[in-house]
């Protein structure tokens, strides 16, 4: 579930531009991240009632799910040609 080395010739496919590459890469890396929080947050509010911040609830060891991290997700999708994106560059 490592992240591994990347080769050049697979961002080229993508872009001739590796600032670019590396900006959608973790553009979309936060965008996993927040997406992730959100849903956290949304099901953390379903499950506890409103009102009763006394109690603690005990979080069981063998209930976590590993996944994988944002930025091997943007990664992979960045290679695969998953993203899309568009420049935005100002005409002078």
């Amino acid at each position: 579930m490592a992240l591994e080395s990347i080769s050049i010739r697979k961002m080229e496919k993508q872009t001739q531009d590796f600032y670019e590459a590396v900006v959608v890469m973790s553009k979309r890396a936060k965008q996993v991240l927040n997406n992730r929080i959100a849903e956290k947050m949304m099901v953390s509010n379903e499950e506890v009632e409103m009102g009763v911040y006394d109690q603690i609830f005990d979080k069981n060891p063998e209930d976590y799910q590993e996944i994988e991290k944002a930025t091997t997700v943007a990664v992979k999708e960045f290679i695969n040609g998953e993203l899309v994106w568009k420049n935005s560059e100002e005409e002078a």
